[in-house]
């Protein structure tokens, strides 16, 4: 496995067929999609074309089974079946859902591709490949899907994940990234603030650590340390009821808020006002939260957990602290460090922004992209 950062070869006029997800809905997914069709960068290099997988239009649609989006997804695959007939694409780049409904759809359009000799590489933006292939059609599917391909991941920590289908010979390791907005410029003077304010960010789902993190707060306020939380994010299998019930329960009022959902300029001054970003998750498919990306651009010590590529992202003891699934009495230990001491809070917040300047901003995802693809085409060739 390679981590592939900026090469001055390129092979323009190549043609590469992206199948990604663009938004909406919005996740990690469709946002990295969106970042690629818009690149001028990519675009630049290659001769691109672009297919949407997704069939649900709106956040609503998700999960939900409906008529329209079988006709949508016979859609995809005619416009799929379009494009191999009209000019055969020298490498297809696959946004592979790799468990699911979405996995068996994806299954056909690999067929296709499969039929027309199709060069593939995956970039898988989700897990479960290791606990799905228990059942034997799972297995066989999964055997037919990676067979000859390349796949791109999101962290070493993930290889794990397709180990028995994929050699390490054929992965690329390509950690996200995102756009810069620079904030970092207030980084000493809101971290000098008397009133720490801890920032949650991610829609209300209990896996994310929402309780967990509910109790930690619970614990410092009972130690009479100052702080406030807000939370930002869309309901998920949480109701903003059962959230509230829940600071209500914890006597949490005066101190925890639940601010809705928040986008663009609103969740940059969210992130902007926030001293400490806390993300206890031990959500099944977290691989690589770009909500991660964007506390540590905003120059924040980030609290999370050994999820997924989590370990890529925080470094322990220097841009934050990795914590133990649901230990909620560690979670609110490293709070009450990061809380009363404002040297710390500073010393990590730089670090943080220190490292998603060198590792995970938008223009370095664009070329490890470009690299990738490059490899691809020159072992075309040498074949």
């Amino acid at each position: 496995m390679q981590i592939y950062s900026t090469s001055k070869s390129r092979n323009k006029l190549k043609n590469i067929l992206f199948i990604l997800h663009f938004p909406p809905p919005v996740h990690g997914s469709s946002i990295v999609g969106q970042f690629i069709k818009n690149s001028e960068i990519i675009n630049n290099s290659f001769n691109c074309r672009y297919i949407n997988l997704l069939v649900s239009r709106t956040i609503n649609d998700t999960g939900k089974n409906s008529f329209v989006k079988i006709l949508r997804f016979i859609g995809i695959w005619i416009k799929l079946l379009g494009e191999l007939l009209k000019k055969r694409p020298d490498v297809c780049y696959f946004a592979l859902t790799a468990t699911g409904t979405a996995f068996y759809k994806d299954v056909m359009l690999v067929s296709l591709l499969r039929l027309f000799h199709v060069k593939k590489v995956y970039h898988l933006h989700n897990k479960g490949v290791s606990q799905n292939q228990s059942t034997w059609i799972n297995k066989l599917l999964y055997h037919f899907v990676f067979r000859d391909a390349d796949v791109i991941l999101l962290s070493n920590y993930l290889y794990h994940d397709i180990a028995t289908f994929v050699p390490a010979s054929r992965v690329y390791i390509c950690p996200n990234g995102i756009n810069d907005t620079d904030s970092s410029l207030n980084i000493q003077l809101n971290q000098n603030k008397r009133k720490v304010r801890i920032l949650f960010l991610s829609n209300l789902i209990e896996s994310k650590g929402i309780f967990e993190l509910l109790d930690a707060c619970a614990i410092l306020q009972k130690k009479g340390i100052e702080f406030e939380c807000d939370f930002i994010g869309a309901e998920g299998d949480l109701t903003i009821n059962q959230f509230n019930e829940k600071v209500q329960q914890k006597q949490l009022t005066s101190r925890v808020k639940y601010l809705g959902k928040k986008y663009g300029q609103e969740k940059q001054e969210a992130l902007e006002n926030a001293q400490i970003f806390a993300f206890p998750t031990y959500y099944t498919n977290e691989c690589f939260p770009l909500v991660l990306l964007e506390a540590m651009s905003a120059g924040l010590p980030v609290i999370s957990t050994f999820e997924g590529g989590i370990p890529d992202i925080v470094e322990e003891g220097v841009t934050g602290f990795l914590i133990s699934r649901k230990d909620t009495h560690e979670l609110a230990e490293k709070l009450e460090m990061l809380i009363m001491n404002p040297e710390l809070r500073w010393k990590m917040g730089v670090a943080a922004r220190n490292k998603f300047e060198k590792e995970f901003m938008l223009q370095i995802f664009e070329h490890r992209i470009i690299d990738i693809l490059d490899n691809l085409l020159r072992n075309i060739i040498l074949i």
